[in-house]
C-alpha cells in the first residue's frame, strides 16, 4: 500500500543474515546472544590497542597491555566461528554451489557439517580440554613479569568455545538435514557419522576411564589407559551409535505405520 514504510528486510543470499524467527532454536539464540555480548570486546581491543602505540611512543612499553590485545582477540574471534557458522556469514568462494538446487546445497552442507567441520571440532575441545587442564593445574602466566599472569583463565575457556561452535554445526547441520530428510535421530546420525562416532568413542573412554579410576586406587592414572578394557572404546563407541540408529529407525517406522 503507499505512503506505508516496508520494515521487512529480505535477506541477501551475498550477506551475513541471522536465522529466521520461525526456524531460530534454543542453541541459535544462545549463539547470537553470546556472539552479540562478546562483540563489545572489539572497541575495547580497538582502544587497547591505540593505548599501546602511544605509551610506545612514549617509552611506556606496557606488557600486560599486549597480553590483553591477545586475550580479548584470541576469545573474540573464537566466539565469531560459532557466530559465522549460526548465521551463514562465513566466506564462500565458490562458482558452483550458488547455482545448486535447494536440496543439493542441503546435501552438501550435511556433508560439510556433519563429516568435515563437526569432526574436527569435536577433536579439538577434547585435545584442549586436557591442554587447558594443564594450564590450569600449572597456574600458567605471563612469560612478561609485567604481563596478564592468569592465561589459564584464557585456556580455560577454549574447549568451551569450541563446544559452543559443536552446537551451533549440529543445530545448522540438522536445519539443513530436514531440507532432504526428517531430522529424525537416525537422520541426524547419518548426517554427522564420523562425530557421533567419535563422540561416543570418547564418552566410552572417558566413563570406562573414571570407572577404573575409582575402583582400582593402585592403578596409576598414566597407566590407565593402557588397560584392555579401554584398549576398544572405539569399537564401543560403533556400537553405541548403531544401537541409537536402530532404535531411531524402528520407531520412527511404528510411528510411520501407527
Amino acid at each position: 500500500m503507499s505512503g506505508q514504510i516496508d520494515t521487512s528486510i529480505e535477506p541477501d543470499a551475498d550477506m551475513p543474515r541471522d536465522i529466521a524467527k520461525d526456524q531460530e532454536t534454543v542453541i541459535d539464540r544462545l549463539v547470537v546472544f553470546v556472539s552479540s555480548v562478546t562483540a563489545w570486546l572489539f572497541p575495547i581491543l580497538m582502544i587497547a590497542i591505540t593505548t599501546q602505540v602511544v605509551m610506545r611512543k612514549l617509552g611506556l612499553n606496557q606488557a600486560w597491555l599486549d597480553d590483553a590485545q591477545w586475550w580479548i582477540y584470541g576469545f573474540a574471534m573464537t566466539v565469531g566461528f560459532s557466530y559465522a557458522i549460526t548465521t551463514q556469514s562465513h566466506v564462500r568462494v565458490d562458482i558452483l554451489h550458488q547455482n545448486f538446487s535447494a536440496e543439493k546445497k542441503a546435501k552438501i552442507e550435511v556433508f560439510g557439517l556433519g563429516w568435515l567441520l563437526m569432526p574436527f571440532l569435536i577433536i579439538m575441545a577434547d585435545v584442549l580440554t586436557h591442554y587447558a587442564w594443564a594450564s590450569f593445574t600449572a597456574g600458567e602466566g605471563s612469560s612478561s613479569a609485567n604481563g596478564l599472569h592468569k592465561l589459564y583463565l584464557l585456556k580455560l575457556s577454549l574447549p568451551l568455545l569450541f563446544v559452543l561452535a559443536i552446537l551451533a554445526a549440529m543445530s545448522m547441520m540438522r536445519r539443513h538435514l530436514m531440507v532432504i530428510a526428517s531430522g529424525r535421530l537416525w537422520t541426524v546420525l547419518i548426517g554427522m557419522f564420523p562425530a557421533a562416532w567419535f563422540m561416543a568413542e570418547r564418552f566410552s573412554y572417558y566413563v570406562l576411564w573414571w570407572v577404573l579410576r575409582l575402583t582400582n586406587s593402585e592403578l596409576e592414572a598414566r597407566r590407565i589407559s593402557d588397560e584392555p578394557l579401554i584398549a576398544h572404546t572405539m569399537w564401543y563407541g560403533l556400537i553405541i551409535v548403531l544401537i541409537a540408529f536402530t532404535v531411531s529407525l524402528i520407531r520412527s517406522r511404528r510411528a510411520i505405520k501407527g
